[in-house]
Parts: structure tokens; C-alpha cells; sequence
């Protein structure tokens, strides 16, 4: 059994990226695994100060659910990041965390396989691509993790207009052979 923690970054209640976390949280859950599933809708996170005092403390000094988040994450096998695409990139609530996550690079992170699930309104894997690029330059700073799995779901706009699509199926296999 693995434990697993999903961040889901979007603020739109029925959003698409959230529909494929919670498939990709229904299949790691058929296979026997713990799955903690966060989203960030309903969070107060304020930007990193750059003040570097975590790296030592290994704990923010801003006091808001950043702080809890990271110590899920620093305790999860799995980390599983699932964001919608804005202007070619990930949400800035998601590039919010991981730049709050600053205290989990001098710790012991348990984590070792990180995955990204992402939807855009517009389709075409270069629009995929460079969102994947600012997660794998995070990646990069962890050099016991990797990037172990990745799902795009380009074409869909509307929430929950994801509905009935194949990658929902994906997803959830995917999340099972965790």
C-alpha cells in the first residue's frame, strides 16, 4: 500500500482537471492504496517571501495551509498534481504551492514518483508541454523523485464537459497501477 496525496488546483467547483484527479484517486484507491485528495479551492495560500528561513526550520513562516500541505507532502510516496492549463502553463495556484514547498527540499521527502493530470481549452501537446516543463523543473530539485506519469485533456472548456471522455478511463488505470 502507498500513500498517496493529490493537489487539485482548480477553483471551479465540477472543474475538468478535478474530474480526472478524482478518477485517478478512484483506481489508486481500487488497488489498495491510501489516497489523500486536497484541493485548493477553499485554501488560504500566500506567495513565498523568498525569505529562505524554512531551509533551516524546515517549516514556512507564513502561517496558512500552505504549511499543512507541504507536511502532507514531505510523508507521501506519491505526489499526484492536477491543474488546469492557463496561458500555457499551470494554474498559478499550483506554481503557488510548489514555491511553498521550499522546506521539502533540504527534509527527507518520502515522495518518489510524481504524476500530472491537465486540461485546456485548447488541444495540441505543445499546450501540454510547456505546463509539464515548470512541474519537471520542480521535479529536478528533488533528485530521489521523478516524473512517473502524465495525462493531458486537451478540448475541454466548460466544467465538467470532461464527462464522458476516454482519458477519465486512463486516468483511473493509471491511479490503479500505483
Amino acid at each position: 500500500m502507498k500513500k498517496i496525496l493529490i493537489v487539485s488546483s482548480s477553483l471551479r467547483k465540477n472543474s475538468n482537471s478535478e474530474k480526472l484527479a478524482l478518477s485517478f484517486a478512484d483506481g489508486a484507491k481500487s488497488a489498495g492504496n491510501e489516497v489523500e485528495f486536497i484541493s485548493l479551492r477553499d485554501k488560504k495560500i500566500e506567495f513565498c517571501r523568498g525569505c529562505l528561513a524554512c531551509q533551516k526550520s524546515l517549516r514556512c513562516v507564513i502561517q496558512d495551509d500552505a504549511n499543512l500541505i507541504t507536511q502532507k507532502m514531505l510523508t507521501a510516496d506519491i505526489l499526484v498534481f492536477a491543474t488546469p492549463i492557463y496561458y500555457y502553463e499551470m494554474s498559478g495556484q499550483l506554481k503557488t504551492v510548489l514555491d511553498r514547498a521550499n522546506p521539502l527540499y533540504p527534509s527527507d521527502y518520502a515522495f518518489r514518483e510524481i504524476y500530472m493530470l491537465a486540461t485546456a481549452a485548447e488541444e495540441g501537446d505543445e499546450i501540454f508541454e510547456r505546463a509539464l516543463n515548470g512541474l519537471e523543473g520542480w521535479i529536478e530539485c528533488f533528485e530521489k523523485a521523478k516524473l512517473a506519469g502524465k495525462i493531458f485533456v486537451g478540448g475541454v472548456t466548460g466544467a465538467g464537459e470532461i464527462k464522458n471522455h476516454s482519458a477519465l478511463k486512463k486516468s483511473f488505470e493509471l491511479g490503479k497501477s500505483c
